[in-house]
């Protein structure tokens, strides 16, 4: 177990920040092909990769293969050693032992590659239990068609089942990839954090910035439209006002950061590696912005008090 956890421990070692390409190729909730396209994200894979992101983050279902496509291009293209990590969605009909590796198959086709440095559970979905999961995960790692397990949206119970699971075959897991942002804290709350570090699992933060609603784009006044309204309505954002304002006071007192950068650099602070998305060269810019500074200890405490009073 010892080479795999100094492997496991590798990966994350050099790693402040990574990219999520959930938005490349998908039409339904992020409208990719009105606004930005293929072009688009190539420059904003080149401008993340020269700024010194190293890790890219896709899935098998992120635009229906065709993210999973893009970024193996663009990754073989560069002739640099970049993480690549996707992830395997259970779903129901997945019933037989050969699902994971056949689908993992069907990821590496479409990346390109002869293996990924991180797999992931896209969830923790019945009937298959996440111990027969695990199960087909040392398959392929022992097969060398994955250097790193992981795990996504998996609870603390869940994490601790699959934690157990791969650790009797002599595997360590290494990250539960989870929404969080500050807007988000459950796993601050409800201990799922504080577990990671004690099992030595990198807990990977998603959607870092509220789906936007933490960019200082977005006020009571002018709300999201389409399916983010559901979840972020004026009278939500109401409350959220004052955080954005200290979003923004934080980071001009930072020199000059943005509110995007200021929220990406808190969960940064609370040791989790936040992988937003990129669509174009601006945002990868501004998302790399973050590296390299960390906010002061009293400006991470105003930040969570006035968290905790949006969700109080």
């Amino acid at each position: 177990m010892s080479g795999n956890s100094a492997e496991k421990a590798s990966l994350f070692a050099d790693v402040e920040l990574g990219l999520g390409t959930w938005s490349w190729g998908d039409k339904f909730f992020w409208g990719y092909g009105n606004g930005y396209n293929d072009a688009d994200i190539e420059e904003a894979f080149k401008a993340s990769m020269n700024a010194g992101i190293k890790f890219f983050d896709t899935a098998e279902v992120y635009g229906s293969g065709r993210s999973e496509m893009m970024l193996g291009k663009f990754v073989r293209e560069s002739g640099k050693q970049l993480k690549v990590a996707s992830k395997f969605m259970p779903y129901p009909w997945r019933l037989s032992r050969n699902s994971l590796p056949k689908a993992l198959h069907a990821s590496l086709s479409r990346l390109g590659l002869e293996s990924v440095d991180l797999y992931q559970i896209h969830w923790p979905y019945p009937p298959i239990t996440l111990e027969t999961w695990m199960e087909m995960m040392v398959d392929v790692y022992q097969k060398g068609l994955i250097k790193n397990v992981g795990i996504s949206n998996c609870d603390r119970s869940q994490m601790q089942r699959c934690h157990d699971a791969l650790v009797r075959e002599g595997v360590r897991l290494a990250s539960n990839q989870v929404e969080y942002n500050l807007l988000n804290r459950k796993v601050e709350k409800n201990g799922l954090l504080n577990h990671c570090k004690e099992l030595g699992v990198t807990l990977i933060a998603y959607s870092p910035m509220a789906m936007g609603m933490l960019t200082g784009k977005y006020s009571s006044s002018n709300p999201p439209t389409g399916i983010r309204a559901r979840r972020y309505s004026s009278r939500y954002l109401e409350r959220v006002q004052p955080l954005l304002d200290a979003l923004k006071r934080i980071g001009a007192s930072e020199g000059g950061k943005t509110s995007s950068q200021v929220a990406l650099n808190w969960l940064i602070c609370k040791g989790a590696v936040p992988i937003p998305g990129a669509k174009n060269v601006r945002q990868a810019e501004q998302n790399a912005g973050v590296m390299g500074w960390r906010l002061k200890e009293e400006e991470v405490a105003l930040l969570d008090d006035l968290s905790d009073k949006v969700n109080g």
